[in-house]
């Protein structure tokens, strides 16, 4: 009983330690990071600077979604495009995904506005992963070529929104809040032109 009064302070700092740093301190990081990130995305600006942006030089990407159907880009040239890059081993992917669930169910039925959940894991771990989590609605894509180079990114989660006219307009990489105001201000300017 002597050592746990002496050393209670490294006990617990070991636990937190063990707990934040396997896989059952998932929620409990992505609890963190979802209140860190959402309260820095209220206060950045997400919508890139005309002069700034780049344009997407191709729309030649291959998906293939939950249920095998192939997919092509191309396929919502001149459409409103929100990719959301993601896997479920990444904590800042996971704490985003409610929000991101939430702006899709309010933007779902509108045919200017397209959503690409793209996973970065296995189908049958992102499956099981949707199911669990309540996710299921989400439209989840799976890689079949590599994506245009404007869209490749070292990190994840990276959330892209391209305008009707190939320009990407939102570039964020790391979580966010996006069911925001200024996210629905931005879709409903671009979806509106």
């Amino acid at each position: 009983m002597d050592f746990i009064k002496k050393q209670w302070k490294n006990l617990l700092f070991f636990g937190l330690l063990l707990f934040m740093f396997t896989p059952a301190g998932m929620p409990l990081r992505a609890l963190l990071i979802k209140g860190v990130s959402f309260v820095t995305s209220r206060i950045e600006n997400l919508e890139i600077n005309p002069e700034d942006r780049m344009q997407l030089q191709t729309y030649n990407w291959q998906l293939v979604d939950n249920q095998n159907r192939l997919t092509n880009l191309n396929q919502y040239k001149g459409k409103v495009i929100v990719i959301n890059n993601w896997a479920t081993w990444c904590p800042p992917c996971v704490a985003e995904l409610p929000s991101l669930k939430r702006l899709y169910e309010q933007y779902k039925n509108q045919p200017e506005i397209v959503f690409l959940f793209v996973a970065h894991d296995k189908p049958e771990k992102v499956k099981a992963f949707l199911q669990k989590n309540d996710f299921q609605e989400l439209p989840v894509y799976f890689m079949q070529s590599d994506m245009p180079s404007q869209l490749q990114s070292s990190s994840i989660p990276t959330t892209y929104i391209i305008n009707k006219k190939g320009e990407i307009v939102v570039r964020k990489t790391g979580a966010a809040d996006w069911n925001s105001g200024q996210v629905h201000k931005i879709l409903d300017k671009y979806s509106a032109q």
